[in-house]
């Protein structure tokens, strides 16, 4: 193999509130534009939504033609309605009482069994219409017996265990959902007691209180992703309702390095954390979440409020972009656009309906801090500095954590994580958000990390965490060990020592980015199959070979113009493939047209002898 080209440095100067683009000055928006402009828009679609249902008992099966079934659903919609009333100011919409609407859902979801986010939304709602039930309307328009139903609506106890102080067969993020149910009934008096308020909220802050950054959202495998942010969030708010002063002393370090992980990450679209179960249009809502947050929570900004602005105005540009004005619904299935199986046809209007009510209560809180910080404008783009580092997210028992890059043309996040499945594209060691790269959703596949069939039948994969990692001081580049490995089909976290020992460093080369693998075994071990693949957003390809023969694959597209070139010490074969209408065409924002693979088969690695391969990705202009 021919030696590793130089490490070259990238000087990228960009103003601090008025970013250039491509030699062209950022627009200016004025806060009074962006408040019209959402108001405008929220009236109008919520208008349309609340008139195409005419019946709460039954339900309706649809919506506009979307489903309305799936879990969530109701609670979702009814905390939409009432942001919107207090963003607002206004009590009717489409000739209807919402307060009433708000009562009325909120029994709807008893009668359906809702839990978790629709207990959640549920007690959210009903703050959005006065804190003291005396005069909140909502409150004031059930009668006794519903109010009874309401209080048991929203009894945390049922899915949330206080003997064991474990979320019942969830996530730990839940534990972050308990916690604002509970300090939000307390705040309201209907829940009354206190103890059970503050074990919930004891528990929820217990990674914090010992002393993590990040949490691990299924201990103790190591999956890190954008629940951490989004859970240290909710237990902020929790606590400092709760007034429990310990937890948010232990939550401040966190948030801080959270906070400036998340700005670190964000794209140019604001698209926020770019690995994990929860992408697409839930990346771009976390952004105005986070927005808001900080907003009301200045010792956390990353980054001045005009351009944190900026990150929550391109958010809102491409979630009204994505919305469908002729369906009234946000394209979650369009062609090549794939979700978690948790978002099913029976969800999608509920997808729409948590727009418009994250939307409603970011737009209110973000608009709250610019007229109090007297910020009448902002940039139309987010002004991001150059970043190369890495953040770990845990050193032991099994590192974890992502480099984030953006140098120039790159910019990336490579996670070393667990996913929900050993092998599932959205968590492998793999550059996230490489422009012109994309992972399959929900798909166990090998992109840009190769998975090796043994002689015995299992498949193997570099991830779930790593043995070693080694970043380099000026963050430009990567060293990660793995001997131990996970196996496809097992259970995420559990681990399998092959005798084979993986090392494969990433650098930084101007617009380049090469990854080069190590592979060494103890004794002697047939590989059945080698293959990896390099999942392209581009629908156009061509072969071009360069100097001394060498290949090099091209893909473009309106992002970017990507060519890759790959050698090893075996045979490879190399062609590209069409994925069609399937899975693995089915990317979060997009479809993914074309991959390129890279197989060999019956490799034979000899004991102690190191054998090699490298695949360098370049960005051209």
């Amino acid at each position: 193999m021919k030696p590793l080209a130089k490490l070259g440095f990238i000087i990228c100067l960009s103003s601090a509130l008025t970013p250039v683009i491509a030699g062209r000055r950022a627009a200016i928006i004025t806060r009074d534009e962006l408040r019209s402009e959402i108001a405008d828009f929220l009236g109008a679609e919520l208008t349309i939504h609340l008139s195409a249902i005419q019946s709460l008992d039954p339900p309706p099966r649809a919506v506009l033609g979307a489903g309305a079934t799936g879990e969530y659903t109701w609670g979702t919609f009814m905390r939409a309605l009432a942001a919107y009333a207090e963003l607002t100011g206004q009590r009717t919409l489409a000739g209807r009482d919402l307060a009433k609407e708000v009562g009325q859902i909120g029994l709807l979801e008893h009668r359906l069994g809702g839990t978790r986010f629709s207990q959640l939304y549920a007690v959210l709602a009903l703050r959005h219409f006065g804190r003291d039930l005396n005069s909140n309307p909502v409150w004031l328009n059930l009668s006794d017996k519903e109010r009874a139903a309401w209080r048991k609506l929203l009894d945390v106890s049922s899915f949330y265990d206080p003997k064991s102080q474990r979320v019942i067969n969830l996530p730990e993020n839940y534990l972050g959902v308990a916690a604002r149910i509970a300090s939000t009934s307390y705040q309201l008096g209907l829940l009354k007691d206190r103890a059970l308020l503050d074990n919930v909220l004891t528990r929820a802050a217990r990674p914090f209180l010992n002393g993590a950054l990040y949490a691990d959202d299924a201990p103790p495998t190591g999956r890190y992703d954008r629940y951490s942010n989004e859970y240290a969030r909710y237990v902020w708010e929790a606590a400092e309702m709760a007034d429990r002063k310990d937890i948010l002393e232990a939550l401040r370090p966190s948030l801080r390095a959270q906070m400036r992980l998340w700005w670190d990450l964000i794209a140019p679209d604001g698209y926020g954390y770019n690995w994990g179960r929860s992408l697409g249009v839930v990346s771009y809502l976390d952004t105005l979440e986070i927005v808001a947050f900080l907003a009301q929570h200045p010792e956390f900004r990353p980054a001045p409020l005009e351009q944190l602005a900026s990150a929550y105005y391109r958010a809102w540009r491409w979630l009204r972009r994505d919305y469908d004005d002729q369906k009234h619904m946000l394209s979650i299935f369009a062609f090549g656009r794939g979700n978690y199986s948790y978002i099913t046809r029976d969800r999608e209007w509920q997808q729409t309906a948590s727009f418009f009510g994250k939307t409603a209560l970011a737009q209110r809180l973000l608009l709250e801090a610019l007229d109090r910080e007297g910020i009448s404008q902002f940039p139309s783009e987010i002004a991001r500095s150059p970043v190369a580092r890495f953040e770990f997210f845990r050193r032991a028992p099994r590192a974890a954590g992502v480099w984030v890059v953006r140098q120039g043309a790159l910019h990336f996040a490579l996670p070393i994580t667990t996913g929900t499945k050993p092998g599932i594209a959205d968590y492998l060691p793999a550059p996230h958000g490489l422009p012109g790269v994309a992972a399959p959703v929900e798909q166990i596949y090998p992109a840009l990390v190769p998975f090796l069939e043994l002689a015995d039948g299992r498949t193997i994969v570099a991830a779930d965490g790593a043995d070693t990692i080694e970043p380099s001081a000026d963050g430009r580049s990567l060293r990660v060990v793995w001997r131990r490995w996970a196996v496809i089909g097992n259970r995420a976290g559990q681990l399998s020592e092959p005798r084979i020992t993986s090392e494969v460093t990433w650098h930084l080369d101007g617009d380049t980015i090469v990854r080069e693998e190590t592979l060494m075994a103890d004794e002697e071990i047939v590989i059945r199959q080698w293959r990896c693949a390099v999942p392209l957003t581009a629908p156009r390809y061509e072969l071009r070979f360069g100097e001394n023969n060498e290949r090099w694959d091209r893909f473009s597209s309106t992002e970017a113009v990507l060519e890759l070139n790959a050698l090893a010490d075996w045979p490879l074969r190399i062609y590209a493939w069409a994925t069609g209408d399937t899975p693995l065409g089915r990317g979060a924002r997009g479809a993914i047209p074309l991959h390129l693979i890279y197989e060999a088969r019956d490799l034979v690695l000899l004991r102690h002898k190191p054998m090699r391969w490298r695949l360098t990705l370049r960005l051209t202009r």
